[in-house]
């Protein structure tokens, strides 16, 4: 399932921010990268969709340059046509969770010799809506298995986007399969996430230490992040803890303190 999930992420134009494959489910924080996708040549839509199926007898044709020049106007534009439809669907969660899903279906049917359904059903998500909503997202799944009991540690924890950034990071690097965070230096323009790693890993770490300690503050300094989102450790904790069950569809630091105060006013 990892392996499945970090190849679509350089087929698609959608960035893996944080992912923890557990036992029998798996969360993902993705990036849709629209922009990259527009600015694809036809062939290249072409090369990344035929990475994941075989395309027709014409975008074949097309992608052999002397079965090219033999292609009529018409079969050229009919190939440029197809690929805008590959375009679309190179940029959609929807299909980037199919091709995730239906390949481990198919597999894991194949396996057990068997068919029928394999996933309890279609996948559920959440429109991350600014910086507090996604940092919280990313670090509730990056310790899904320490708040399950698997881990005592982010470094501890198998499968999880976490751990091969804690790995990476001893050489120094961000590793190549997953969206970047913020290096000082970059250009504005340059697509990345909104936090420096070292703010993400000590956020990371606190976060850990709450749920281990099974308290939502500690006596430690709050983190760049926490700063920045204008969060206590309090009420991180409670927005990290509920992120599934508090919140719809979307999330974002408005409706964190709209629900923080509607709390308040329901104890008064």
């Amino acid at each position: 399932m990892e392996d499945r999930l970090l190849f679509l992420g350089t087929v698609f134009a959608i960035d893996i921010c944080a992912y923890a494959v557990m036992s029998n489910h798996t969360h993902v924080v993705l990036h849709v990268d629209r922009q990259a996708a527009c600015q694809w040549s036809t062939e290249q839509v072409l090369e990344r969709w035929h990475r994941l199926h075989k395309g027709t007898v014409l975008t074949n044709r097309y992608l052999n340059l002397t079965e090219r020049k033999a292609m009529s106007t018409a079969e050229t534009e009919a190939v440029k046509s197809t690929a805008e439809i590959y375009r679309s669907r190179l940029y959609d969660i929807s299909w980037f969770m199919r091709l995730l899903n239906e390949f481990i279906a198919r597999q894991a049917n194949k396996e057990d010799n068997c068919t029928g359904r394999f996933w309890e059903g279609r996948f559920k998500s959440q429109a991350l809506l600014d910086e507090a909503a996604l940092a919280a997202c990313m670090a509730y799944v990056d310790l899904n298995p320490v708040r399950a009991g698997l881990a005592t540690t982010p470094q501890g924890s198998c499968h999880t986007s976490i751990k091969k950034r804690i790995r990476a990071v001893r050489q120094n690097q961000q590793p190549q399969e997953l969206f970047a965070f913020t290096e000082a230096g970059q250009p504005a323009a340059f697509s990345a996430l909104p936090f420096h790693l070292k703010d993400y890993l000590a956020l990371v770490n606190l976060t850990c230490k709450q749920f281990l300690h099974n308290k939502s503050s500690l006596a430690a300094s709050s983190t760049p992040i926490l700063k920045k989102t204008r969060l206590s450790q309090a009420q991180w904790h409670w927005l990290v803890e509920g992120i599934e069950q508090q919140f719809g569809t979307r999330i974002s630091l408005d409706l964190v303190h709209r629900k923080l105060n509607n709390r308040m006013l329901d104890a008064v």
